[in-house]
């Protein structure tokens, strides 16, 4: 018996394919980053996953650093910040919210290395600046200092993700730390009186520790009731005013 010819399927027979927009797309590149990498996050790729065509996606997003900053964005919604409600001292809290948005770019080596490049501006972002900004209006810091400060902060909190992601993903960071520990080693008080006098104190300290260090820094400058005067006498209200 000769077999039956295979029935073709009708486009009215195939399930619909999900609505496509902004969301879906950030949600699908989120689900792409996590399972092979921002390296193949390319539009192409992203619209296969999608099956659809990359001329879909420039709808929505006009280049791919547009993509990169929504995918960004989204991440920073596991930034934890109810710190701001909680109880205890400002400092505390905001170093609290500032770990957790460490945290999130230590997770994704690749988006820490891309955050130096790229501004947060979207809804998770903005939410990211108004807890800093909250805290640092309940510790007293002036507002001219506050708004140039907090650019200051969530700044050195991703550089410093940004530069021990990179460190941890290159092999040969061990044997650089040697080479530059047997090169203080062997300094000269005469040449480098400095360096040699501080040689040991150069490689002291545990990575956080010095980052919370970092940031208190910052913090107490801020702190300073001059601060504001010496950020430029920054009127908040001006709209001229900005760094």
């Amino acid at each position: 018996m000769a077999p039956s010819p295979t029935r073709p399927v009708s486009r009215r027979d195939r399930p619909a394919k999900p609505a496509l927009n902004r969301e879906a797309i950030v949600a699908a590149a989120v689900r792409l980053l996590r399972t092979e990498g921002l390296e193949r996050l390319t539009m192409r790729r992203l619209a296969a996953t999608l099956d659809t065509g990359a001329a879909s996606l420039y709808v929505y997003f006009r280049s791919t650093e547009q993509l990169h900053s929504a995918l960004l964005d989204a991440l920073l919604g596991d930034v934890e910040l109810s710190p701001v409600a909680s109880d205890g001292p400002w400092r505390e809290r905001l170093a609290r919210v500032v770990d957790s948005y460490t945290a999130v770019l230590f997770e994704y080596p690749s988006v820490a290395r891309l955050s130096v490049f790229t501004r947060p501006s979207g809804p998770h972002g903005l939410q990211l600046f108004e807890a800093l900004l909250a805290l640092l209006d309940e510790g007293g810091v002036a507002p001219g200092a506050a708004a140039w400060g907090v650019d200051l902060i969530v700044q050195y909190a991703t550089s410093t993700a940004a530069e021990h992601s990179s460190r941890d993903e290159q092999p040969g960071t061990a044997e650089e730390e040697r080479d530059l520990a047997r090169s203080l080693a062997e300094l000269a008080p005469d040449t480098h009186p400095h360096l040699y006098r501080l040689r040991s104190a150069l490689l002291s300290g545990e990575g956080r520790a010095r980052f919370h260090w970092g940031l208190d820094v910052i913090l107490s400058g801020l702190a300073d009731p001059d601060a504001g005067g010496r950020a430029g006498a920054l009127d908040p209200a001006s709209e001229t005013s900005g760094p």
